[in-house]
């Protein structure tokens, strides 16, 4: 259904080259969307690969989800076939619902990494970070098999994708070990990390749509007995501490950038070399000439530019 990752290695190969090739050829700005498109790609290829890997195979994976199911009711959360019957007696939500499921969360978080990347690219880096290591975390954690709530029928659990024949796994408990990964959900921790991240970045009325994505993404996973309240809990606590890790190692990439563009051009009205700054604030000073600026006009319109990449259109 997606790009094969043996695919995505070659593209990223490819991208990769066109990303460090000699200077000048292609520009600065394509280098670079080339090189972080490249880094995309091995990552998703690597999220692929490691999701068919399974070491510790499915023994066991019954007996995890109904202690997920037990945890749950000591915990007093609501019950997942509430929110499945509303689903079950309407046909047409039920299948779009499916459909959500199987095939919106890989296509929403590349359109969401493209819109981040060139509309708010001071917030790029953490974000795609916090989402490499999230992932990595809720990867390892699935190698322990846990059951999803479909594979209990005797709790008033119903596959719905099964009985529209739109299930991406086929029958329940046929042994396909990617059904056993339901804890956590990576739906939920990518689609609450959509919400959050837009929201933050911009002021747009249309950053809602990602808040609706990451309710959707709640709501489908659960209606659809895919996984477990808990799941989707669980995948969306790692998004706290992982965006800690992110912003302290992005400090050095902020901190290499703003002295340099500061001290040189505001403080002694020059230009710093084009290698001391970002690829983006390089962009934004290129075709200025490269020597100390003799007046204020030249000053203010530096700056300018300066400003204008750090808060672009929104």
């Amino acid at each position: 259904m997606w790009l094969p990752w043996e695919w995505a290695v070659g593209m990223a190969g490819v991208l990769g080259a066109v990303a460090w090739s000699p200077r000048g050829r292609p520009r600065r700005a394509w280098r670079s969307v080339a090189g972080e498109t490249a880094v995309v790609l091995v990552l998703y290829a690597l999220w692929l690969r490691a999701g068919e890997l399974n070491p510790l195979g499915t023994d066991g994976g019954i007996s995890r989800g109904r202690t997920v199911w037990d945890v749950e009711r000591r915990l007093h959360l609501p019950h997942e076939q509430w929110l499945q019957r509303g689903v079950l007696a309407n046909r047409a939500v039920l299948q779009a619902s499916n459909l959500y499921y199987a095939g919106v969360h890989v296509p929403a978080m590349g359109a969401f990494l493209i819109w981040m990347y060139f509309r708010h690219r001071d917030r790029y880096h953490p974000w795609r970070t916090t989402l490499a290591l999230t992932t990595a975390i809720c990867l390892v954690i699935r190698y322990l098999p846990v059951a999803p709530p479909r594979f209990y029928p005797e709790l008033g659990f119903v596959d719905t994708a099964l009985k529209f024949n739109q299930s991406v796994y086929g029958a329940a408990g046929a042994g396909v070990s990617a059904q056993y990964a339901a804890m956590p959900s990576i739906h939920v921790a990518w689609g609450v990390l959509i919400g959050i991240a837009a929201w933050r970045a911009s002021t747009s009325r249309w950053r809602w749509m990602a808040v609706a994505h990451a309710a959707a993404t709640i709501y489908v996973v659960t209606s659809t007995a895919n996984h477990w309240w808990l799941d989707g809990v669980v995948g969306a606590a790692f998004l706290a501490p992982t965006y800690l890790v992110a912003g302290w190692l992005s400090k050095p990439r902020d901190s290499a950038v703003r002295p340099a563009v500061v001290g040189h051009v505001v403080g002694q009205h020059e230009i710093p070399p084009v290698e001391t700054v970002s690829a983006a604030v390089r962009d934004d000073v290129a075709g200025l000439p490269h020597a100390v600026l003799p007046g204020i006009g030249e000053q203010i319109a530096v700056t300018s530019a300066v400003d204008a990449h750090d808060h672009g259109f929104r």
